[in-house]
């Protein structure tokens, strides 16, 4: 495949049409997401066995967490976007597969886990690559502004695909919930192919030229790995989104659950926590697409997580439904615009050359400290009660923005003008 090289064009990101392509090739590849795993767990509560379908839920996460640095390394050998399009490609005919077979037969635990191993598999290599592409599309001022557009559009694809997958499967089952999604993927594949991607400067290096220089994909790995942690401002903060991540993904996900069931609020009340956090994060996204940077980047990064973290200790602590949901919001704003900070960071300090390893790098704590903190955190709640855990958790969170306000590499960091 030729890639076109071209200069970036000097105009806003939200007006310029190759990110324009991006964003909406990534859109559509997050709603089908979001389709997707709403029709295999409706397909997979109807195989009748309930550890079979949490066997089917939980089955695409290892892959995903094991393979994730391996897709990186392959995003910076042959280039990120013929990775995303291969991915996308892969996730359109595996789940359009497996919508022809829940059409023709009913669902079985063996073929849904497989399924799910192989698709986690594939988004092991999409993910990394969808992150390194925003610099090969761009300037580097426009970073901070392609940042907030995807934090936007992944906060809006969720509110789509999830009554999308629901309609789907209340209209034809999962078999027609599946085509939608295997269509979203392949409505990704033309718009990546439009994209016109930036020459690299002069100090990365291509992923044909580190192929060579590398021959074995372990040296790229090791390499990669190497680079980050010895980079002065990459290293920390890493060790910045980790901390945000742990301290943040439990108690906002089973946490909550708990909480809401301990303090009599029940389904309806999470779902207006839940809203409230999402609203507030939708608002910061929004903030940081149209304003386009922020003074001071690493300052307010570190800030923004201390105010994040003391919402979460207070989640616990306030009595009301309503109190609840507008503390969540607080907490939307100001962790999501804390992580969209940090992710337009790393974007801008890491070399093009090694941008698909440290993207799986970071995404790897998502991916795999997601599934690990769940059953940490419901023991603990078990043993403690909600307050001291959330205490902890705001406590393991806040460290980040301590970090990040200690190290003077973090908090004298700046975006690009």
């Amino acid at each position: 495949m030729t890639v076109t090289a071209v200069a970036a064009p000097e105009r806003p990101a939200h007006r310029d049409p190759n990110v324009l392509r991006w964003l909406g090739a990534y859109t559509a590849s997050m709603i089908g997401d979001s389709v997707y795993f709403m029709a295999l767990a409706w397909a997979a509560a109807r195989t009748g066995s309930a550890s079979g379908a949490g066997l089917v839920l939980a089955a695409g996460s290892l892959p995903r967490a094991l393979l994730m640095l391996g897709g990186g390394v392959l995003a910076d050998r042959f280039g990120p976007r013929r990775i995303v399009i291969g991915s996308d490609a892969a996730r359109a005919l595996l789940v359009l597969g497996l919508a022809a077979v829940l059409f023709l037969t009913g669902p079985t635990v063996a073929v849904l886990v497989v399924v799910a191993v192989l698709f986690g598999a594939v988004d092991a290599l999409f993910l990394p690559a969808v992150g390194a592409l925003p610099p090969r599309l761009t300037a580097p001022g426009q970073l901070a502004r392609v940042q907030g557009l995807r934090a936007l559009a992944a906060r809006g694809s969720t509110i789509i695909g999830a009554p999308m997958g629901g309609v789907a499967v209340a209209t034809g089952g999962p078999s027609l919930a599946l085509a939608a999604a295997g269509a979203l993927f392949a409505l990704s594949l033309p718009l990546l192919l439009g994209l016109r991607l930036r020459p690299l400067p002069a100090r990365a290096t291509s992923g044909e030229e580190a192929a060579t220089k590398a021959p074995h994909a372990w040296h790229d790995l090791v390499d990669g790995l190497r680079y980050i942690r010895r980079h002065p401002l990459l290293g920390p903060l890493m060790l910045v989104i980790a901390l945000s991540e742990l301290g943040f993904v439990g108690p906002l996900n089973l946490g909550l659950i708990l909480l809401s069931e301990q303090r009599g609020w029940g389904a309806s009340g999470m779902g207006w926590i839940v809203a409230g956090f999402a609203g507030g994060a939708a608002g910061s996204a929004l903030l940081l697409a149209v304003r386009g940077r922020v003074p001071r980047a690493g300052l307010a990064m570190g800030v923004l997580a201390l105010v994040g973290g003391a919402g979460i200790a207070a989640l616990a602590q306030v009595p009301s439904v309503a109190a609840a949901a507008a503390i969540a919001a607080g907490v939307g704003l100001t962790a999501g615009l804390a992580g969209a900070l940090c992710g337009a960071l790393v974007q801008t300090a890491a070399d093009p050359a090694y941008l698909g390893r440290v993207t799986s790098v970071s995404t790897l704590f998502t991916y795999a400290v997601i599934p690990l903190s769940y059953p940490v955190t419901g023991a603990a709640v078990a043993l403690w009660g909600t307050g001291p855990v959330y205490t902890v958790s705001a406590a393991v969170c806040a460290a980040g923005g301590v970090l990040g306000l200690a190290l003077t590499v973090l908090r004298r960091a700046e975006l690009p003008r």
